[in-house]
């Protein structure tokens, strides 16, 4: 399909649109090497203004970056039975280097938890050692069967969060700060709100003795898991003898949690905010938020149109606004805005000869509110500004829209598994029911309707009223959420 084509609308096919918008948006390619992709310029700056927010939020919180290997020995990752179980078909294993066969395979690290607790294991030896609370930045290989952009690749990159503890309590309380900062991430920098929760056992991290999620919907009401936290226990202290001496004198093992979020935030992103005009990228995550288009007919209009264009960036970036000045020759307004909609740049700012005899310039909002025309006229200082606060309100506006569109697709007191099918093979969404806590329900839903359990929702999402009947029938324990997800 050529760069002049509309999009396919997101009603007829939401899957085409998303493998068509990331393309045309410049986010992400598919690189020679089978399921792993090539991230450019444009959706590689939205994951650094990601990274950036986070990682001030997890410096914020006490917790250092750090960098562990790339190949883990095939030994450590037989050590957690349940880990193995879980990673084991994901698996790339290196087995020759230098020309022979190595002694042992190593991994390609799926994720660190083995190789960093063997690390710890050396470094603590007292309470006083404790809590190591370390993260890093780093690219992790599952060997996905089923691939799509930025969603799930063999290759991605990350952040994975290992912390150890002195107590139970103090573990569980750091894996529950790690999904606040998780949701509060997502809210206030994606605009992407999220329900947290407690997954079921089956759905937990291999290893884990609890995982928390965050459950944002997109706007094919599938669920998109966009950040885990676990209560690993002292599972993997056991495997790999990471101990201290307690206050008491007395030899324990240390417990751990994990977290991690992904380049498939990115992803979370477009299925969130897109339209059927590109991706739509929320300001604070914008490489650049505001784009000046200067607009000449003749080459004697070029040289004060485009002068003028950089000023206005100038006065813009001394208030902290991200601009850029598109004042490439060879491209056509038309072609240039056609770009910029695509790639989901918040406001554009054209200017032109009358506008520079006016001292006015044209703002174009990407999304508009209800009964809000998307292009103003306005004197240049007052664009100037306001713009700043226009970008906050932009970021509001986009929580707001997907705030309002989750509720619309949230079904709550679903009792029969016939209703439950109908939603699934209609509209979809988040369905809130009952459930006893048996996994043979959860299979039987996820054999009957196609939606797995996607959490045990924490307080602030629960229904007013709990239900007392489980889907499979019988007394409820908790109340769950179900939906089809990525």
């Amino acid at each position: 399909m050529g760069d002049d084509k509309a999009l396919t609308p997101r009603a007829e096919d939401f899957s085409a649109w998303y493998n068509e918008v990331v393309h045309r948006a410049e986010l992400a390619e598919h690189s020679p090497v089978r399921g792993s992709m090539v991230i450019r310029p444009w959706g590689y700056g939205i994951w650094e203004r990601m990274q950036r927010a986070l990682d001030d939020m997890f410096k914020a919180t006490g917790h250092e970056n750090a960098y562990f290997p790339l190949l883990i020995p095939m030994s450590f990752i037989e050590r957690e039975k349940e880990h193995v179980k879980g990673f084991k078909p994901e698996l790339a294993v290196v087995t020759h280097a230098g020309g022979k066969e190595l002694d042992e395979p190593l991994a390609i690290r799926p994720t660190s938890e083995t190789i960093i607790y063997s690390m710890y294991a050396r470094w603590v030896q007292s309470y006083r050692d404790l809590p190591v609370k370390m993260n890093q930045w780093a690219n992790v290989m599952r060997w996905e069967l089923r691939t799509r952009l930025f969603l799930r690749t063999a290759e991605f990159l990350w952040q994975e969060g290992h912390t150890a503890h002195a107590t139970e309590e103090e573990a569980e309380e750091e894996t529950r700060l790690m999904l606040e900062i998780y949701r509060k991430f997502m809210e206030e920098w994606i605009a992407m709100p999220v329900v947290t929760g407690l997954k079921s056992d089956s759905e937990k991290f291999a290893g884990a003795v609890r995982t928390y999620a965050c459950e944002g919907m997109m706007q094919d009401r599938k669920a998109l898991q966009a950040g885990t936290s676990h209560h690993l226990g002292q599972n993997f202290s056991r495997q790999f003898g990471l101990t201290f001496q307690s206050e008491a004198g007395v030899e324990e093992y240390a417990w751990n949690t994990s977290w991690g979020v992904s380049t498939r935030l990115v992803g979370g992103m477009v299925m969130t905010h897109g339209d059927d005009s590109g991706i739509v990228v929320p300001p604070r995550l914008a490489p650049s938020q505001v784009v000046i288009v200067p607009i000449y007919r003749k080459d004697s209009e070029r040289e004060g149109v485009v002068g003028k264009a950089h000023e206005l960036k100038a006065r813009l970036t001394e208030l902290d606004v991200r601009v850029k000045v598109d004042d490439r020759d060879h491209l056509n307004p038309g072609a240039k805005f056609y770009e910029w909609e695509r790639k989901g740049v918040p406001f554009r700012l054209e200017i032109g000869p009358r506008d520079l005899a006016k001292e006015q310039v044209v703002l174009v909002k990407r999304v508009t509110g209800e009964g809000e025309d998307r292009k103003a006229f306005l004197p240049e200082a007052q664009a100037v500004a306001e713009l700043p606060a226009r970008l906050e309100a932009f970021q509001d506006q986009l929580l707001t829209l997907a705030r309002k569109r989750r509720e619309e697709h949230s079904y709550r007191g679903v009792e029969s598994m016939d209703r439950l099918k109908e939603i699934m093979d209609g509209p979809g969404g988040f369905v809130y029911t009952g459930w006893s806590g048996d996994p043979a329900v959860e299979e039987r839903v996820k054999a009957e309707t196609g939606a797995t359990l996607r959490c045990i929702p924490d307080p602030d999402f629960q229904s007013p009223e709990q239900p007392s009947r489980c889907i499979g029938g019988g007394e409820a324990q908790s109340e769950v959420i179900w939906a089809k997800a990525y």
